[in-house]
This record gives structure tokens, C-alpha cells and sequence, in this order.
């Protein structure tokens, strides 16, 4: 018998998950789409093999999978310069003057 009250509310299983087309990952489509021209320009340019075309685009898209994927932040975040902190002393004015202060002479 189900429960009328139940603790958790069942959700989409797929909210917070990346679109796939297939196996690919639909952000990364685009780019290893370019890698994969690039080693056709090379292969028709150069009259390489198609052993080394397909490892120059393989090269390619493994580079850009590993810079942008889900892990990105490890590897570009030592590229980040980081601020420039600079302590410094100064002396407290306050903006508004207190009136005990201001009457003492």
C-alpha cells in the first residue's frame, strides 16, 4: 500500500545532469567537430595517412576533453593570476565627528 505521506518528493532523475548526444557530451560536440576538420585539413594538405589522421584528431579531442570536462577548474585555475592583496596603516577619521569631542577645547 503506498503511503499518502512520504518523506522525500520524488524529482526528475535528469535535472542537474549535462545533455549527451549519445556518448558525446553535446557541449563538447562542437569543438571536437573542429579537431576532427583540422586533422582532415592536415590529412588532404600533408597527404598523411589515415592512421595519422585519426591520431591527430584523437590528439585533438582528448586535449580539449581534458581542459574543459567536468574537472577543468584543476588544471586552468593555476593559470589564474591571483589578487594582489596590500596591507596598509592608516589612521581612523570618522565621518561624522562626536559632540563630545568637538565641545572640548
Amino acid at each position: 500500500m503506498v503511503q499518502k505521506h512520504q518523506k522525500f518528493r520524488t524529482v526528475n532523475n535528469t535535472l542537474g545532469k549535462s545533455p549527451n548526444i549519445g556518448p558525446i557530451p553535446a557541449d563538447q560536440l562542437f569543438p571536437w567537430s573542429i579537431a576532427v576538420f583540422i586533422a582532415l585539413f592536415l590529412h588532404q594538405t600533408f597527404e598523411l595517412s589515415w592512421i595519422s589522421t585519426i591520431l591527430i584528431a584523437a590528439w585533438g579531442i582528448s586535449s580539449w576533453w581534458i581542459l574543459t570536462a567536468n574537472g577543468s577548474w584543476r588544471i586552468l585555475s593555476k593559470f589564474v593570476k591571483p589578487p594582489n592583496w596590500v596591507r596598509i596603516r592608516a589612521t581612523y577619521n570618522p565621518i561624522l565627528q562626536n559632540k563630545k569631542k568637538s565641545h572640548r577645547k
